[in-house]
Formats: structure tokens, C-alpha cells, sequence
């Protein structure tokens, strides 16, 4: 095993001067996740992003569905896959807490700044990634703008953190979008930052206009004689009494009760507050119900189940595809991982045990890959572990051809339902 923590020179201050005496090792406690200021249109930041619900609740959905999806591992071998356990790197990738807390941190960055940068801390013998710890994008500067073929340009970029610059081969990138010839991936909160700041706009308007006392409910006003301000004071609290009690107001003809309603304009902020939130879902490709947004057309008559389903297609499929694509590259050649999104999609227990028996009778599952889905135990002496399809016909209801009187073969943990007719 190979720890890469190595020495480099450590540059800080405003002017970039480089401390070249100085020296340090780079370990665990150096690459924090704080939540810093991003310099932004409409001087939008992320942390003032994250206090807009719709924003916090886009992140928290994305993050908490990626990291509760189990993970499975394979190798490719010409035409056969084969399943394997999963190495250290997804059974402890981090120093701190577990795969789910990991796979989160790494969320948390894609979906708020569009960029995931892991630090690679520890290595097998064979050089393989065994711990990687993900980097505040804040911290991370990457030079790719220069002329191809260069350093520092797309083709060979430059990599920094804190002002310390480090091997690309440590470097594990995941940008969620970007342009050609750039390295870095754009930040939706960055793109978007004038959506955000409509929102905050109008989350400031709501916290201003109770802090403020909120609208009175009315004018009291005595038309006839004048009052002084302890009589005012007298009126006012009786009037407040019954309003409160939701009592009747009784006055006499020289009073005047007129009650103040919300202005159009002021109204507005509801309104304003949801089409945040269906904007910020369109962002993310997620359902804006889902964050406080509205849906409206057919969507609205969909089974829970079927929105289910495209949510995972529309929104957690291309990340997943993504971390995917670059967590494999960190294995042997040959290997693989795989999110199982089935996970998040949890139907009855009648439909989930009809597509299990369909699936073992069709031989794409066996009995004990079966039973470990329901938490069960394998069935001793080997015995569910055949796929051998079964000679079933489906209809409305499963039969079993008896073929001039034998019969059918029998599979532990399954039961059959047979017709008892014969074919010719």
C-alpha cells in the first residue's frame, strides 16, 4: 500500500508569493467542507443560495437518493459479467463517516457548484485508489486555458488547491457540465444566479413584512367626536379582542371600520415563491412538486410509482451515469460499478413478488438473488443458486404444460400453479 501524501511547496498570501522554505504534509484535516461565499451575478452566493428552501431542497433530494442507492460490482470478461465484492475503496472510501456520507459530499458539490474534485490519499500495491477525499471546489483552481499541446491547457491541465499544486494523477475530477476546450464545469447556481436572487428577493419581502409587524387589519376611525389617546388606546384593545376571538364587531352609527386587504402587488410573493421553485426544479430536472413547485397537465394524474420512475430517469440518471463512468476508471480494467435505482422504487408486495417470479422464470434471476432482495437467506446446499429457465407459459394465470403425462421440473422456493391439461 502507497501513501501519495507527499511535500510541496506552499504559496499564500494576496500578492501569490511563493514561500518556498515552508513545507507541510497534506493530510485528512486539510481539505475541509465549509460552505464559502461564489462570486456570482447578481452577487448571489452559494451560501445564500442554500437558504432559499427550493435550492436546499433540489440538493437535499439529489444528494440523499444518490447516496441511499446500494453498489454493485462487476468485471467484464468478452461476453460474460461477473459479479464481485466491492473493493476498499466503496466499503470505506473516506477518513470520515461511511460510503452514503461520501457519495453525499460528492452530491452536495455537483449539484451546487457543478464540479467534484476528489484528492486520491491512499493507494494499493498496484496503485489503485483506496481512499479519495473530496476537495472544496473553493479551493480548487485548474489552468486549461491555454494553447493545446501547452501545460496548463485542456489537454494538460494544471491543477491547484489552496495555492499548492498537485499531480493531475491525484486528481479525481467529475464536472457535471461543461464547454468545449475547458476543464471546469459550469456552476448552476452561478448560471442561474438571477433566478436564485428573484427568490431571495422575495424570501427577504416575507421576513421584512412580519418582522415589520405584519399589515393591520383595519381602520377604527370616529367620524362625530374627537378621542383622546386614552380613549384610542381603550377602543383599540376591544377591537382587537373581538377580532382575535372572532367575535362580531358591534359599533355605533358614528364609528367607521374599513379593513385593509393585501394589495395585488403584495399577493404577488406566493406566487413569486413558486415559480422559484418550478424554475429551480427545470434547473435540476426534477419534479417541481417535489421542492414547492407546481405541476400541472397529465403529470398531476400520474401513479406515485410512475413519477417515481422519471424522476430517476430524468434527474438521477445522468449523475449516476457520471459518477459511474468516473468511479469505474479509479478500478482494474475490466471492472465496473453499477447504482442499483431499482432501490428507489418499492411497489406493493404483491407486484414486487410477481416480478420475481417472472424473473426466475425467464432464468434472469435465481432463487437466491431472490430471496436477499426480501432479506432472506440463501437456501442451503446450494440450492437456489440455478438459473435454468423454467418451461412456463405466461398468461392471466402462470401454467404448466404437462408434456404426455411427465411432469413439470420443480424449483425450491417456488410455487407452481399447474393446469393439469395435456397437449398432444
Amino acid at each position: 500500500m502507497r501513501n501519495p501524501l507527499r511535500r510541496w511547496g506552499w504559496t499564500r498570501g494576496a500578492s501569490g508569493a511563493a514561500r518556498a522554505a515552508e513545507q507541510r504534509d497534506l493530510g485528512p484535516g486539510d481539505v475541509p467542507w465549509p460552505v464559502d461565499d461564489l462570486a456570482a451575478p447578481a452577487a448571489v452566493s452559494e451560501h445564500g443560495a442554500l437558504r432559499l428552501t427550493p435550492v436546499f431542497a433540489a440538493g437535499r433530494l439529489l444528494a440523499s437518493s444518490v447516496s441511499s442507492l446500494p453498489i454493485k460490482q462487476y468485471r467484464r470478461t468478452g461476453e460474460s459479467t461477473t459479479k464481485l465484492p466491492l473493493s476498499s475503496l466503496f466499503q470505506k472510501p473516506s477518513s470520515q463517516g461511511t460510503v452514503d456520507d461520501w457519495l453525499w459530499r460528492a452530491m452536495t458539490s455537483l449539484v451546487y457548484r457543478g464540479n467534484a474534485v476528489g484528492l486520491v490519499m491512499e493507494r494499493d500495491w498496484l496503485e489503485f485508489p483506496t481512499r479519495i477525499e473530496w476537495l472544496n471546489p473553493a479551493d480548487v483552481f485548474v489552468q486549461d486555458s491555454m494553447p493545446l499541446g501547452t501545460r496548463g491547457s485542456f489537454t494538460d491541465p494544471v491543477w491547484t488547491y489552496a495555492g499548492v499544486e498537485i499531480p493531475a494523477y491525484d486528481i479525481v475530477h467529475i464536472p457535471w457540465m461543461t464547454m468545449p476546450g475547458r476543464v471546469w464545469g459550469l456552476s448552476p447556481i452561478a448560471a442561474y444566479a438571477v433566478t436564485v436572487s428573484t427568490g431571495l428577493a422575495a424570501q427577504k419581502f416575507v421576513d421584512d413584512y412580519f418582522r415589520a409587524g405584519g399589515q393591520p387589519p383595519g381602520h377604527f376611525r370616529n367620524t362625530q367626536q374627537t378621542v383622546d389617546q386614552k380613549q384610542a388606546g381603550i377602543i383599540k384593545r376591544r377591537l382587537v379582542a373581538s377580532i382575535r376571538s372572532r367575535e362580531p364587531i358591534v359599533y355605533g352609527k358614528d364609528w367607521e371600520y374599513k379593513p385593509i386587504t393585501i394589495s395585488v402587488a403584495e399577493a404577488q410573493f406566493c406566487e413569486t415563491q413558486r415559480l422559484t421553485a418550478t424554475q429551480v426544479a427545470a434547473i435540476y430536472g426534477i419534479p417541481p412538486e417535489k421542492i414547492g413547485g407546481e405541476t400541472g397537465g397529465s403529470y398531476t394524474y400520474s401513479s406515485p410509482e410512475q413519477r417515481q420512475i422519471e424522476f430517476i430517469q430524468d434527474a438521477l440518471l445522468p449523475y449516476l451515469v457520471k459518477l459511474e463512468n468516473h468511479l469505474s476508471g479509479q478500478l482494474p480494467r475490466g471492472q465496473y460499478i453499477k447504482f442499483d435505482a431499482d432501490a428507489l422504487i418499492r411497489v406493493d408486495i404483491l407486484t414486487r413478488h410477481s416480478v420475481y417470479e417472472k424473473q426466475r422464470l425467464i432464468g434472469s434471476s435465481n432463487i437466491d438473488e431472490i430471496r436477499s432482495k426480501e432479506d432472506e437467506p440463501p437456501l442451503p446446499d446450494g440450492k437456489g443458486a440455478d438459473y435454468t429457465p423454467l418451461p412456463i407459459q405466461a398468461g392471466s394465470n402462470i401454467t404448466v404444460p404437462q408434456i404426455r403425462g411427465e411432469r413439470p421440473p420443480q424449483d425450491p422456493g417456488l410455487r407452481l400453479i399447474t393446469t393439469g391439461r395435456h397437449h398432444g
